[in-house]
């Protein structure tokens, strides 16, 4: 899947409307790099998304991390159209020889084969079920999804053999598939997170481009908890002096909401979303950015960036100490994170039945998916 080399980072310019980063900067395996005139971003035409197929032999990524609380996951996509400027995923697109600037949101890869390569997987005699995490590094209902229907396809073989799954989503495409969810969930197999930044639609705007708007979020909450589904809300990331301070307010509408759950993750900045980030903040918030980056450091240690097990979520020093007990007062304030578990509780994992290992010719709509790739879990640990 080659691609031509890609466009630095404008050293002058604004913003893409509708987009988080202001250009392609160069993945880390690139050698290549062409030099902009200066201005040119501010005279380049918006750029079009590209979906772009994929097709592998494997669609469960497995994961050995000690901080992640799955064991197995499915990305039905590669990139995100919703263009967070923070997400920690931006640098598996230059495995794929693009750039995790524009390219991770306007080429967007997808997986047509998802859907048979998850039958075969859970129909081979030595698999052992585990619930499955579906769309972590990129969001499995980000806007295309509504065309191909890949993370709905998916989810009716998860009923069909009564296997249990996971979602986390910013995106109210979730409420589509509530009558899969709805029935998964009434056997003890489903449980939906929603992840909301901020209830400020400014800074959403700026800092998640396409995503959806936080009070829509919060109405899929509610749609959710109707439905019978577990909801949880995720305040992630957690960015210092730009949406710390929504902290307790993001959990107190979550819970009223009919969220259950809550967890939080701090900022991350793995290789390049460091420099898209601070790009990015220099450019929508000029007067914040050194203050910002100051308290980063303080939390990581003196880096920008700590990847180390057990920090690298929730961090280390005062203000870190300070956040988790914000949190877990706010959670006790309100209703959130009760029971027996603490958090979300176990999901079933022992009605689990395989397909059949040749079943018959799938519907339409089901061939639309691929396979996955073990490099799609090297963000979550870098």
């Amino acid at each position: 899947m080659a691609a031509p080399p890609r466009n630095p980072l404008p050293q002058s310019g604004h913003s893409i409307r509708g987009r988080g980063a202001r250009g392609n900067l160069p993945g880390r395996f690139e050698r290549r790099t062409i030099e902009l005139d200066e201005g040119i971003a501010e005279t380049a035409p918006r750029p079009d998304t590209e979906l772009i197929p994929e097709r592998s032999k494997t669609i469960i990524s497995r994961n050995q991390s000690p901080d992640i609380r799955f064991s197995q996951s499915i990305n039905p996509y590669k990139g995100c159209e919703h263009g967070c400027i923070y997400c920690f995923a931006r640098p598996t697109h230059a495995y794929l020889d693009f750039s995790p600037g524009l390219d991770f949101e306007t080429r967007i890869v997808h997986k047509p084969n998802a859907a048979d390569l998850l039958r075969k997987e859970l129909a081979k005699p030595g698999y052992r079920c585990s619930p499955i995490a579906l769309g972590i590094n990129t969001d499995a209902y980000q806007p295309f999804e509504k065309q191909l229907r890949t993370t709905r396809s998916l989810l009716e073989i998860m009923l069909e053999t009564r296997h249990p799954v996971t979602i986390v989503t910013k995106s109210a495409l979730v409420e589509r598939d509530l009558d899969l969810l709805g029935e998964l969930a009434r056997l003890g197999l489903a449980q939906v997170a929603l992840s909301i930044t901020t209830l400020d639609d400014e800074l959403k705007r700026r800092m998640e481009p396409r995503a959806a708007s936080p009070r829509r979020r919060l109405a899929t909450i509610e749609r959710l908890a109707e439905a019978g589904v577990p909801a949880a809300v995720m305040f992630a990331p957690v960015i210092p002096a730009l949406n710390d301070h929504e902290l307790e307010a993001v959990l107190k509408a979550s819970a009223e909401a009919g969220a259950l759950w809550a967890g939080y993750t701090l900022l991350r900045l793995p290789n390049e979303v460091r420099p898209l980030f601070k790009d990015w903040l220099a450019e929508q918030y000029p007067l914040r950015a050194k203050h910002v980056m100051s308290r980063v450091r303080q939390i990581r240690g003196g880096k920008e960036n700590d990847a180390a097990f057990g920090r690298r979520h929730r961090g280390q020093g005062l203000y870190a100490d300070l956040l988790r007990q914000r949190f877990d007062r706010a959670c006790r304030r309100y209703g959130l994170n009760r029971g027996a578990f603490g958090t979300r509780p176990p999901l079933d994992t022992t009605q689990f039945r395989p397909p059949p290992a040749k079943p018959g010719p799938l519907p339409s709509r089901r061939r639309a998916a691929s396979g996955a790739d073990r490099r799609d879990q090297l963000s979550l640990l870098d």
